[in-house]
């Protein structure tokens, strides 16, 4: 079945009108701070957890007290993680991403703060990047505090469970997937090589604080800038929705492009509900 021409104009034209008013904004801007979310990754094939409307699309990710209070909970996240680390690792930059670095490279960015635990805005080509929530492809000892990259545990994992299939499995957001509760129960989590300890991806869970270092540096590049732009992300978090709270709070201007509401809509200032990528990538363009 064909798409509906009315829809395809209407949508078109919601690019054309956000584009203009997005270039129009940048255009008096000259250090802009940009924060980024997971709908803008999701082109690049990872899942996002929440709807139009900002409610769970799934059940809440795994919290802090859980994962290292939990032994069943800590083996099945690395049995979900054993799944989806494949499909999340072989993501690649999308438009978005490339949009974002292109504006960089054009010294109009502070700095680019991102939610996300992707690593592709780096892949993208952009340098200045504060992962305020970590990289899903580094992990750490909760023991002793050894590090390694996830890429080098996945082996390990294979090779502890040779045998081991889920009956079921389906990519879920952030390295995760949805597999059966029978397979999880067969599947043998990792422990520390150095000290037996427990392995945690070095990404902050629900119920963690963002490390004071990485929340200072982000403040700074907040402080150095004279808007803030917001993309892809309902802003449904604290961690991130913080700093559009402090950026209007101080009389600066902030602009929202996303897909639906955020919880920022009531800050006043200029929101955009259009596709991020056609509309960064125009800009760019």
């Amino acid at each position: 079945m064909s798409a509906d021409p009315d829809i395809a104009r209407t949508a078109a034209q919601d690019i054309a009108h956000a584009t203009d008013a997005l270039r129009e904004w940048l255009s008096r801007r000259d250090r802009v701070f940009v924060l980024t979310g997971a709908g803008i990754s999701t082109d690049s094939g990872i899942p996002d957890y929440r709807d139009a409307d900002g409610a769970w699309k799934r059940s809440p990710p795994v919290t802090w007290q859980a994962f290292t209070g939990d032994p069943g909970t800590y083996r099945r996240y690395w049995a979900r993680s054993f799944v989806g680390w494949p499909i999340f690792s072989a993501a690649e930059p999308n438009r978005s991403h490339h949009a974002l670095a292109a504006l960089e490279r054009s010294e109009r960015l502070s700095s680019l703060v991102t939610q996300n635990v992707d690593g592709l805005h780096q892949r993208a080509g952009s340098c200045d990047v504060i992962d305020l929530h970590g990289r899903l492809d580094g992990v750490v000892c909760l023991g002793c505090g050894d590090t390694q990259s996830r890429a080098h545990l996945q082996p390990r994992l294979l090779a502890a469970n040779p045998d081991w299939r889920p009956h079921t499995a389906t990519a879920a957001p952030d390295g995760d997937a949805d597999i059966d509760a029978e397979a999880v129960a067969r599947f043998i989590p990792p422990q520390c090589t150095h000290c037996g300890g427990m392995l945690k991806p070095d990404v902050v869970f629900f119920g963690e604080n963002v490390p004071r270092a990485r929340y200072t540096q982000a403040l700074d590049a907040l402080h150095a800038s004279d808007g803030v732009l917001a993309v892809g992300t309902s802003l449904m978090v604290y961690s991130g929705f913080r700093f559009v709270r402090m950026a209007h709070e101080r009389g600066l201007p902030v602009a929202l492009l996303n897909r639906g509401r955020t919880r920022a809509d009531d800050l006043g200032g200029l929101k955009l509900d259009a596709d991020c990528g056609a509309v960064l990538d125009a800009v760019a363009r």
